[in-house]
């Protein structure tokens, strides 16, 4: 059995990364595109090998056409 080198906390914070494109119909190779970014900077993010600063976090949000207000809810949402 593989021990998460990623608190609960954590691990939710990725899954939500991956939920919210996967709910705007994206893959990441085309979230990538609309970021200007590469395929890898979004799986980096994704796996937890990177992490995000506010203002990428807002692009993203942008990017999957949603409110970084909405993202953070969902996340406090996750937490309870």
């Amino acid at each position: 059995m593989s021990k998460s080198i990623f608190t609960p906390n954590q691990e939710k914070l990725l899954v939500l990364l991956r939920q919210i494109r996967k709910e705007a119909g994206l893959s990441q190779f085309d979230l990538a595109q609309r970021l200007n970014q590469s395929q890898s900077f979004i799986s980096k993010y994704e796996h937890g090998e990177r992490r995000l600063d506010l203002l990428e976090l807002r692009q993203v949000c942008e990017a999957v056409d949603i409110t970084l207000q909405e993202f953070v809810q969902r996340f406090e949402d996750l937490l309870k």
